[in-house]
C-alpha cells in the first residue's frame, strides 16, 4: 500500500520521465513530459489515426512507468540515460515499479 501512495505522490511533481508500451509489451518508448495526461492522449490519438511517430506506428501507447523530478532538467537528464541502457535493464527498471507490467493509464487521469 506505501508503495501505491509514493507512486501517486510522485504525480504531483511537475515533469515525468515515463515509459510506454504496445498492448502486447513488446516494444518499448520512453519520453519526458510536463503534462502526462495530454502527452498520453497524443500518443493515443497518433496510435488510432496518424501514426507518425515511433509511439503511433507501434501503437505505444500503455503506461508501465514513471518518474517524477521538480525540473525540467532533471527529467531530460534522466531520459537521456534510460535510452542509452540495453532492453533488459529497462525491464528490471519497469518490474521493480510494476511488477506485472500493469497499464497504469486510468490512475494517471
Amino acid at each position: 500500500m506505501l508503495k501505491l501512495k509514493k507512486k501517486y505522490l510522485a504525480m504531483l511533481n511537475p515533469y515525468h520521465v515515463y515509459f510506454i508500451t504496445n498492448k502486447n509489451k513488446t516494444v518499448l518508448y520512453v519520453g519526458v513530459t510536463n503534462d502526462i495526461q495530454r502527452r498520453l492522449s497524443q500518443h493515443y490519438f497518433d496510435s488510432e489515426h496518424t501514426k507518425k511517430s515511433f509511439a503511433g506506428r507501434y501503437n505505444c501507447y500503455y503506461l508501465i512507468y514513471f518518474e517524477s523530478f521538480d525540473t525540467p532538467k532533471e527529467a531530460i537528464d534522466r531520459e537521456k540515460e534510460i535510452k542509452k541502457w540495453r532492453r533488459e535493464k529497462k525491464d528490471k527498471l519497469i518490474s521493480s515499479f510494476n511488477p506485472n507490467w500493469d497499464f497504469l493509464n486510468d490512475q494517471v487521469f
